[in-house]
């Protein structure tokens, strides 16, 4: 074989996404992109708001020299500041720059703690369903992924799953709220609750078991909910964050990581932090996006048009007469199957021209993930394909 066995091992797992691209690819080919309803993606449709395109012209045009030189590997220290300072006022926290790192995304943070954290062997836990790329980043770094499955009520942890999975190898546990892919948001009571309960693990097991919160959508609110916080809720917490979704930026890469202020051994996390960003080949995250940050406090893209497309795609659901939880952010909806296999059922919506992503592709079969980051016409126009889908089951 000329790649490496896991790599090879990978793509076999990793496909189901890119099979619905390379679907919805021939499809749109053969009968037109207008008669192809495209739930597949989740690559956010809102532009960046205009202050993003003002601020990125003003500092391109600064005369000053330097600005795209390289930088400390864990950022500009007024944009560490910057954050850790907003982060001071949002979690009432003691933040210093030095708990911030910027990041090439909140995968390229994920890789960057897991380098930190991981020994070969050491475990971590998804919450299924979960964003399957957990998997290959925590295997990027000699650890193993297990897999504890939410109330099927609510997609919400169960304490009790989590007891079975858990072990002396056990190093964190990642929560990803808003959730992809089933858009239920994570409340600080359920947060609280999770955080109280790894403390007696810890106490099980004599070391310390790490919540990490992967939060890409944590601005993505609907219904005025609220985004619980780890870092309330566990002094052994990390915050990964980006701005693909909440400015429209996905291409850009630009995130950071949040290291708990009073996580023990802070001073050697930071340091370690820092080194594996630059040693992953990051080196540092883009240096105009970094610049660019301290001039978008409370600049956002229009949240309200997420939510109206939630609205307009829940209510086509119930119309057609499919089940789904509710979701109360991100732009994903995660509806059961018609069928007990969710690969069988997929297959079938695409004969009516609806590219879906199975349940099972996210440790969850029989369900589907619905992404609805598209035109609402794109919604409108798919009713007759899910009225035909759903009538061919009955």
């Amino acid at each position: 074989m000329t790649i490496a066995a896991p790599i090879a091992n990978s793509l076999q797992r990793a496909s189901w996404i890119r099979q619905m691209f390379e679907a919805g690819a021939r499809l749109k080919q053969q009968y037109g992109a207008d008669q192809v309803f495209d739930f597949s993606l989740g690559n956010p449709i809102l532009e960046p708001p205009a202050k993003v395109h003002e601020t990125l012209h003003a500092l391109l045009d600064d005369p000053a020299p330097g600005h795209h030189r390289y930088m400390p590997n864990g950022g500009f220290p007024a944009v560490r500041e910057y954050l850790a300072n907003e982060l001071r006022e949002e979690q009432g926290l003691p933040f210093e720059k030095e708990d911030i790192v910027l990041c090439v995304g909140a995968g390229g943070g994920l890789n960057v703690v897991a380098k930190a954290l991981l020994e070969p062997g050491d475990e971590v836990v998804a919450l299924a369903p979960y964003f399957v790329e957990y998997g290959f980043y925590v295997q990027n770094h000699g650890g193993v992924l297990t897999v504890a499955k939410t109330r099927q009520e609510d997609f919400l942890p169960d304490l009790e799953a989590l007891e079975a999975v858990m072990t002396p190898k056990t190093r964190a546990i990642i929560v990803n709220s808003p959730n992809n892919p089933t858009g239920v948001v994570y409340s600080q009571a359920v947060l609280d609750e999770l955080g109280s309960w790894l403390r007696t693990q810890e106490q099980r097991f004599g070391r310390p078991i790490y919540l990490i919160a992967d939060e890409p959508y944590r601005k993505l609110l609907f219904d005025e909910v609220t985004n619980g916080s780890v870092l309330k809720a566990h002094p052994n917490s990390i915050l990964i964050t980006s701005h693909s979704k909440d400015l429209g930026l996905a291409g850009e890469r630009i995130g950071y990581i949040a290291l708990h202020p009073e996580v023990p051994d802070r001073a050697l996390w930071q340091e370690a932090l820092v080194f594996t960003n630059r040693i992953l080949g990051f080196v540092n995250a883009p240096a105009l996006m970094q610049r660019a940050l301290p001039h978008l406090r409370g600049v956002q893209v229009d949240i309200g048009f997420y939510q109206q497309l939630r609205d307009q795609v829940c209510g086509l659901m119930e119309e057609v007469g499919i089940s789904c939880v509710r979701p109360q952010g991100a732009f994903y909806l995660f509806p059961q199957a018609l069928e007990e296999d969710d690969v069988a059922f997929v297959r079938r919506a695409q004969e009516e021209k609806l590219l879906l992503v199975p349940g099972s592709g996210f440790g969850w079969p029989g369900c589907f993930r619905l992404s609805y980051c598209c035109p609402g016409s794109v919604i409108e126009n798919s009713r007759e394909a899910w009225l035909r889908l759903v009538e061919s089951y009955r």
